[in-house]
């Protein structure tokens, strides 16, 4: 039993506590919390560790160390041992990334350690919508992307990658993880596309799914057909899909200097509700 405060790596024993702490903020926390709902505690099967803040033997927060540094439900307190373990172990992430205070407070005693950060952003708008659009119809060729059509969605996938987090996925290990990646949400039927002659026109993803929220990610409109409005009634569609099949609230963030997407957002029904930060490395 743990009756002060203390920081340890969580057990699968431990899932129960996890899941609850991360069901306190299931929109901000829909990334952590699908992972674990998959693959539990074990930390081969999440693909990194979880860390636990206890407070007199109740678990308070966590914090998601793996490819990404992912700070969930995290007072001043435990980010403070969070950021103590992050810089004794030494820095394995790509990236930090959650609730803009939080994240912010972490990378702040993480920088003198792990810095320069190779871009930061600082604010990202959290927005969400828990209802199909009433103001932009749905693109009828909006669609899930099938199986035998992962030759065609990788290039916009890539493309897509590239142009948002500024390196290619298909570097390091020739892009084996990310093309796994976008093989899993084909798969599981949360990959969406526009497609005319064989060339992705528009495309985005539910990327992170909980019964309670899912999140869109990888939105990208071929350069060719940008200003012609595709995104909108794009992304009219990929909620549709959404809120019918997957969650009754659905999420996605931004970067607060793309202004033509958050509008385009608005105008599909999402509000801002908060925000995210990424530090990239």
């Amino acid at each position: 039993m743990l009756t002060t405060t203390a920081l340890k790596v969580l057990e699968p024993g431990e899932l129960e506590a996890a899941l609850a702490v991360l069901d306190r903020e299931p929109v901000a926390n829909a990334f952590v919390a699908a992972r674990v709902q998959v693959a539990g505690l074990d930390p081969w099967r999440l693909g990194g560790e979880m860390w636990g803040w206890y407070v007199g033997g109740r678990l308070e927060s966590l914090c998601y160390s793996g490819a990404n540094l992912v700070p969930v439900c995290a007072t001043p307190e435990a980010i403070r041992g969070f950021a103590d373990r992050a810089r004794r172990q030494g820095r394995r992430c790509s990236s930090i990334v959650g609730p803009a205070g939080p994240t912010a407070e972490l990378w702040s005693l993480l920088e003198p350690h792990w810095g320069p950060a190779r871009e930061i952003r600082a604010h990202q708008p959290l927005m969400v919508t828990r209802a199909p659009s009433t103001e932009v119809a749905p693109d009828p060729y909006v669609r899930r992307i099938r199986k035998d059509e992962l030759d065609v969605i990788m290039p916009a996938c890539v493309a897509m990658f590239t142009e948002e987090v500024g390196i290619s996925p298909l570097a390091g290990d020739g892009g084996l993880l990310y093309q796994a990646r976008v093989a899993e949400l084909v798969g599981a039927g949360r990959s969406f596309a526009r497609i005319e002659d064989g060339r992705v026109i528009f495309k985005a993803e539910i990327g992170a799914a909980t019964p309670l929220a899912c999140q869109i990610q990888g939105v990208w409109v071929d350069p060719a057909y940008r200003g012609r409005r595709l995104s909108e009634p794009g992304m009219a569609a990929v909620l549709r899909y959404a809120l019918h099949d997957v969650a009754p609230v659905v999420s996605l963030y931004v970067n607060d200097y793309n202004t033509a997407a958050r509008a385009a957002y608005r105008r599909v029904g999402f509000e801002e509700v908060g925000a995210f930060m990424s530090v990239l490395f």
